[in-house]
């Protein structure tokens, strides 16, 4: 299966805001916790859904870069 640098960055776009609405519930939920090993538990799950948000955002731009060369080349 073959996927076009444009589709790259419409998936990493919504990968990401997945990612990330998860990592900020993990955050939001931290509060309400009262044992301490359970909320370093759910900080290391939030931060991890981070990390991942953060690396499809540097694949959707890497993406993004590919389709301005690539468009940048066929107009030279």
């Amino acid at each position: 299966m073959k996927i076009s640098a444009q589709m790259a960055i419409v998936l990493a776009a919504v990968f990401a805001i997945i990612c990330y609405g998860v990592a900020i519930t993990g955050f939001s939920s931290i509060g309400e916790m009262t044992d301490p090993v359970q909320a370093a538990d759910a900080k290391g799950f939030a931060w991890f859904w981070a990390f991942l948000g953060t690396v499809a955002v540097v694949l959707g731009a890497m993406s993004m870069w590919i389709v301005w060369t690539q468009n940048n080349d066929e107009d030279a």
